[in-house]
């Protein structure tokens, strides 16, 4: 997975929705597509496979809804992008959940592809498998007060995308 796909963008969107309700309130779906801007059909899918790997749980009828199946702390922003997008790994020989060898590579411990991808691999897997959702909804949390800055040394060009934020006021 290099690029995050549309799924996984709005199943990480829907999963720190529901980690912003109370214990015991369940989320529609209709809601929950509304404050985040994600197309209802698209959203029941993603749902719908986020609920077979155990992430939410659904209450069908009148109170009916979403929430999540365990708590927020321990479900990780990793285990949710593997079940909607796949293997982290840009390359399958580089993947550990999805480990297939390569065709045209003689062997595979001495390819410079290979062993960056799984550089590659292993950097993104330790950012994402090391924050849970409680620690991903919070990064959403800035304080108006405090304008996020461009740190020195990162890229200048606009939008989110290209900015390294911190606190203006820690």
């Amino acid at each position: 997975m290099i690029m995050l796909t549309n799924k996984g963008k709005y199943g990480l969107k829907a999963m720190v929705h529901l980690a912003g309700l109370e214990p015991g309130v369940l989320a529609q779906v209709q809601d929950m597509a509304d404050a985040n801007s994600i197309p209802k059909k698209f959203l029941d899918q993603i749902l719908s496979e986020l609920r077979n790997a155990g992430l939410v749980f659904s209450k069908k009828g009148k109170g009916g809804g979403y929430a999540l199946a365990q708590p927020a702390s321990q479900i990780t922003v990793g285990r949710i992008v593997r079940v909607l997008d796949g293997p982290l790994a840009p390359i399958q020989c580089a993947s550990v959940t999805a480990y297939r060898p390569c065709h045209d590579c003689s062997d595979e411990r001495i390819c410079a592809v290979r062993l960056m991808m799984v550089k590659a691999r292993n950097a993104l897997a330790d950012v994402l498998d090391h924050q849970s959702l409680v620690e991903m909804r919070a990064l959403g949390q800035i304080k108006p007060e405090a304008p996020a800055q461009v740190e020195p040394g990162s890229s200048s060009r606009p939008g989110p995308a290209h900015l390294s934020v911190k606190n203006a006021n820690p």
